[in-house]
């Protein structure tokens, strides 16, 4: 153990901790883990690694040259990416090695590696504070550094997945009362599908996208009417205004293109979840680990961009109270659709149990989510025949208390 009157000083630990704040503002892909070296070798806290997870979420990939990809299933970092914890392992005779996770919210973004001759409790508290900060760093500068996005990648991808990737949001994001995460494969090859999910105030806004066709005009369908739900809901536009206009853009840009979708809000303080279905299978509720098939079912609607055509009815908007705990999973076709060699089809039931033993397992949503895609994969031998996205929403409000 390091003596706590051999640890840097409050005062030194600030000005390091500035200069590491200057330099990864200065510093380009290729500088900054050797910004990130200083710092933490000022800091007696060992060699740092930086691992982001891959589109698959598979492999942890490291950001700087030299260092070995670590798969996820088999190995203490991914370990720490998967339980969202900190690890210790003995690294050679007389060191250790620290695998921390790197989140930004509920966004898990891969892990940092720390090696380091011993450890205090001073110094593991600084390493946790320094895995916040680059979560944050990396973050801020993906959006316009593609090294990260290089880095990430296992192979090449196809035109229309690389415009409907660049409109997606994070996979996950949460606050202390909701997390809305979400996964979609093929990673390199997605046709149509899309979800997106954002916070305004108390409410949580989220919705997945199912276009006609697998190819660049299907990524383009998406791609519009992900814009056109943007743009409603920045301007304060309720669910059935927010639908109108995702209808009246793909009929107004793209007359001869549709989509199916769902949209929904969920007011995190009491729980009311208010919908839209549009043509889109209906979502499921998993309330205490049991499945709640029919508890959205509403009568069909048509699919986006062709009510005009259809019908001039306008579109229902649904209401219910979710309990606490509930788990809302929002779903492409192309995840219970999926058949295997002998043509037997995933299925809801085994979409459904997948999710309430992981649930049981102690997984976290993000953690259930990446299990399930992999167990549709592997199903298909990771060949997938269509699209297949999940969006699900979990919903814990805070105890009231007594």
């Amino acid at each position: 153990m390091v003596d706590a009157s051999v640890s840097a000083s409050a005062e030194t630990a600030e000005q390091l901790l500035e200069e590491l704040l200057r330099a990864t503002h200065e510093a380009s892909p290729a500088e900054l883990p050797g910004a990130l070296d200083r710092y933490t070798e000022a800091m007696r806290m060992g060699r740092a690694v930086v691992y982001l997870i891959d589109l698959q979420q598979r492999l942890l990939m490291p950001l700087a040259e030299g260092e070995p990809r670590l798969g996820l299933d088999d190995s203490l970092a991914g370990f720490a990416y998967r339980t969202d914890t900190v690890r210790v392992e003995e690294d050679g005779a007389d060191g250790l090695a620290l695998w921390l996770p790197l989140m930004n919210g509920a966004e898990r973004l891969g892990v940092l590696q720390l090696r380091t001759v011993s450890l205090d409790g001073l110094t593991l508290w600084r390493c946790r504070m320094l895995a916040s900060l680059l979560a944050l760093v990396i973050t801020s500068k993906r959006t316009y550094l593609d090294t990260f996005a290089q880095r990430i990648r296992t192979r090449s991808m196809q035109l229309p997945t690389e415009m409907v990737r660049a409109f997606l949001p994070p996979r996950s994001i949460g606050t202390g009362r909701v997390v809305s995460t979400a996964v979609l494969e093929p990673a390199y090859e997605l046709g149509g599908d899309a979800f997106d999910h954002s916070f305004t105030e108390d409410v949580l806004h989220a919705s997945i996208l199912d276009a006609m066709g697998h190819d660049l005009a299907s990524g383009l369908t998406t791609s519009v009417a992900m814009a056109g739900s943007r743009n409603a809901r920045r301007t304060g536009a309720d669910l059935a205004a927010l639908v109108a206009t995702v209808d009246e853009a793909l009929s107004a840009w793209l007359p001869d293109q549709f989509c199916t979708g769902v949209f929904v809000r969920l007011h995190m303080p009491s729980g009311v979840l208010r919908w839209a279905n549009c043509g889109h299978p209906t979502p499921l509720v998993i309330r205490r680990q049991r499945l709640l098939e029919k508890e959205l079912e509403r009568a069909s609607e048509p699919p986006l961009g062709l009510p005009a055509q259809l019908s001039n009815a306008t579109r229902q908007i649904h209401e219910t109270t979710l309990e606490p705990g509930d788990r809302v999973l929002l779903y492409t076709d192309g995840v219970v659709e999926s058949r295997d060699e002998g043509g037997e089809q995933f299925g809801l039931e085994r979409f459904a149990d997948h999710i309430i033993r992981s649930t049981a397992a102690g997984q976290s949503a993000p953690e259930v989510l990446r299990l399930l895609i992999h167990a549709i994969l592997d199903h298909r031998h990771r060949e997938l025949s269509d699209d297949a996205t999940i969006l699900m929403i979990e919903w814990h409000p805070p105890d009231p208390g007594p």
